[in-house]
């Protein structure tokens, strides 16, 4: 399940993902009409831009921290082969009133899948494994829930999120960390994640297929891949940065994760905080660092892939297939006329589309608490870096579009913070019309209380377990995922309300359990609470089946 600090957090990113749909135009035709613009674009204004001067961006970064409630940001530019900005802003800790700098690390969220895709690229490049290898030749184990996917499943279906699924699925054996899975689980427990598309239909993002593609390079390579990334790319750059456990040094200059709600203001996410330990999604989303290491990333990829003494990290074809199309994703009519995007597409670890003719590659990161956006603009010699303590993206996206479209002669000029406090407040009222009004039910069940306790199990998801406690609460725990824990209320017939302890771990749901005819209960299902009913979400695979015990009162 995907970690958020509200409901409204959860849902405005589900609209998000909804907007990406099936793809009209083949990859290869969108890589052909970038070339096509990029070699007839005319540029009738002056033809050596400036970039946006350090008193402009200094006050934009300022209003928007302000603007959308972000604690810390951190800032880097590298433009013409020169670091331009390696900046933080306000602060990494507000207990301490600790400020950002251009070593404090942050967690890089998705924004790792360039790691991730680059280590299975070295990999090619040394022959010991080809992007359309089968998988299971590499992993025996591996399957999906349709068996012909799972034979026809490619190393490079793993790295462009075509597999047919949910987007999303499987997150719920990620998120709330402390997952109390094991990356080989993940990848035993993809069976039972059943389709939503056709194999390679369109896009759809998966989080645990990277954590397989990872398990791929480990099981190659003979050691873990936080350690391969470490000695191939870390340190052959100079980059202080980890993909696996850090030194105690290390976590003296670590910014802390936040929140903001109108109730509460500020207020600190801790779990998702840098303590120093790898996580179980490493290869997902896991790596921790900082603006100065991460200008040292962008350097080298815009250096064709090489070190500052001209060494090759990875080869140029390696490169060029990650930056290749390979899935297409939806243009909507606000890029278009805002950016004027022809096409998006997803290559292998990041995302591409044109903006004004100029080709970008970008990912985004979102983990409750943290934000992150790399973007490349090769034909500009640009790169961009903004990591910030928040969780809110109006921050990093208002940043990221002042600074590129100041070399874009033929963009307006616009306010860019003005820009997505507008398109927020459309977003969520178009979410209050959908999902505003809360279920609203009777407040009472059908069969006793002491009907509905007892130990529950998923086949793949493992076990949950409702009982009363010594303040007479009915209380429903999960025993893989320590965070998942709640209180259920009664909602009506046999569907009751399970209310998280930890509100910024996950939202609440709906346990809806199924009842036989002599009025006993035999499993329970999850869903979002909601009054709309909807079959993507992270719960839509599990099935808790209740078990026979001699006492269904004990306690935790």
């Amino acid at each position: 399940m995907m970690s958020s600090c509200k409901a409204l957090s959860v849902n405005l990113l589900g609209l998000f993902v909804l907007a990406l749909s099936i793809p009209f135009v083949t990859a290869q035709e969108a890589e052909a009409q970038i070339d096509d613009e990029s070699q007839q674009r005319s540029i009738a204004s002056p033809s050596s831009p400036k970039i946006i001067s350090p008193e402009s961006l200094d006050s934009i970064v300022e209003n928007a921290m302000h603007t959308f409630h972000t604690p810390g940001v951190a800032v880097g530019v590298i433009h013409q082969g020169d670091i331009v900005y390696a900046q933080g802003y306000g602060q990494r800790d507000l207990v301490n009133e600790l400020p950002v700098n251009p070593f404090t690390y942050f967690r890089l969220a998705s924004t790792t899948k360039a790691f991730t895709a680059a280590s299975v690229a070295m990999l090619v490049d040394e022959g010991k494994l080809a992007w359309d290898d089968r998988v299971i030749d590499h992993l025996p184990g591996f399957r999906m829930h349709d068996p012909y996917v799972t034979r026809e499943f490619r190393v490079i279906d793993l790295l462009t999120h075509r597999s047919g699924l949910d987007s999303g699925a499987g997150d719920a054996m990620i998120w709330p960390e402390p997952s109390g899975f094991s990356r080989s689980e993940v990848i035993h427990n993809l069976r039972y994640l059943t389709p939503r598309f056709s194999f390679r239909q369109t896009y759809s993002y998966s989080n645990v297929l990277y954590i397989t593609a990872a398990e791929i390079v480990s099981k190659i390579t003979g050691m873990p891949w936080a350690q391969f990334i470490d000695e191939r790319i870390f340190q052959p750059l100079a980059m202080d940065c980890y993909a696996g456990d850090m030194p105690p040094s290390a976590l003296t200059n670590v910014a802390k994760g936040y929140g903001h709600n109108d109730e509460k203001g500020i207020y600190p996410i801790p779990r998702n905080n840098i303590h120093g330990q790898e996580l179980m999604s490493a290869a997902a989303g896991g790596i921790v660092c900082h603006i100065d290491g991460m200008l040292k990333w962008l350097k080298a990829l815009l250096n064709n892939a090489k070190t500052p003494n001209g060494e090759s990290i990875f080869s140029h074809e390696a490169l060029a297939n990650m930056w290749r199309s390979h899935t297409v994703l939806n243009v909507s009519s606000t890029a278009r006329s805002l950016h004027k995007t022809h096409f998006r597409a997803y290559g292998i670890g990041w995302r591409k589309e044109n903006i004004y003719g100029y080709e970008m590659l970008s990912h985004t990161g979102n983990l409750s608490g943290y934000q992150a956006y790399v973007a490349l603009l090769p034909e500009l010699d640009l790169g961009v870096v903004i990591l910030n303590n928040g969780s809110n993206y109006g921050v990093r996206s208002s940043i990221m579009q002042s600074i590129i479209k100041s070399l874009m002669p033929e963009a307006p000029v616009i306010d860019w913070v003005k820009y997505y406090v507008e398109q927020q407040a459309k977003v969520e009222a178009r979410w209050l019309k959908r999902y505003g009004e809360k279920p609203i039910g009777t407040g009472s069940v059908n069969l006793s209380t002491t009907a509905y306790l007892g130990e529950y199990q998923s086949e793949w998801y493992g076990t949950m377990r409702i009982f009363e406690d010594e303040q007479n609460n009915i209380r429903l725990v999960s025993e893989r995922m320590k965070t998942l824990n709640g209180t259920l209320e009664p909602f009506a017939d046999h569907s009751w309300v399970v209310r998280w302890d930890n509100q910024n771990a996950a939202s609440d749901a709906f346990v809806h359990f199924v009842i036989n005819p002599e009025q006993e209960v035999i499993h329970f299902t999850l869903h979002p609470f909601q009054n709309e009913i909807e079959d993507d979400h992270n719960w839509r695979d599990m099935t808790f089946i209740k078990q026979d015990l001699e006492s269904t009162t004990s306690q935790q």
